[in-house]
């Protein structure tokens, strides 16, 4: 009986591992990151291998940098990406098809605070 309640167990957390990848594309909008508040897109191009992410972040599909570090626990993201002379920090969170959450970052005198939300290219 408890081979097979461990099996059991087992079974769910590897779906449950299998359910988080974040793998992939993700595009939507930046609400409040222009100079003077204005929205914006970005995009995210994802690699996830356990609990490191990779791959690069930026306003558009054609204009990427990329992603210095990356973690994921559970649903919560976090990314940094290098963007010239400062770097942009992503506190996200996985929410079913969505990727939602905060950027704050700084390139020389200009800082920006901004929401993001983001879902999986088909």
């Amino acid at each position: 009986m408890k081979l097979l309640g461990c099996s059991l167990l087992m079974a769910a957390l590897a779906m449950a591992a299998a359910a988080a990848d974040v793998t992939g594309t993700w595009s939507g909008s930046l609400k409040g990151a222009g100079p003077d508040g204005q929205d914006g897109g970005v995009t995210l191009v994802l690699k996830q291998a356990g609990s490191e992410i990779t791959g690069t972040a930026g306003p558009t599909a054609d204009h990427q940098m990329p992603i210095q570090k990356g973690k994921i626990e559970g649903g919560k993201i976090a990314l940094e990406v290098a963007v010239g002379d400062g770097t942009f920090k992503f506190d996200l969170m996985l929410e079913g098809e969505h990727i939602k959450g905060d950027v704050n970052g700084s390139m020389g005198d200009h800082s920006i605070t901004a929401k993001v939300d983001v879902t999986r290219a088909k």
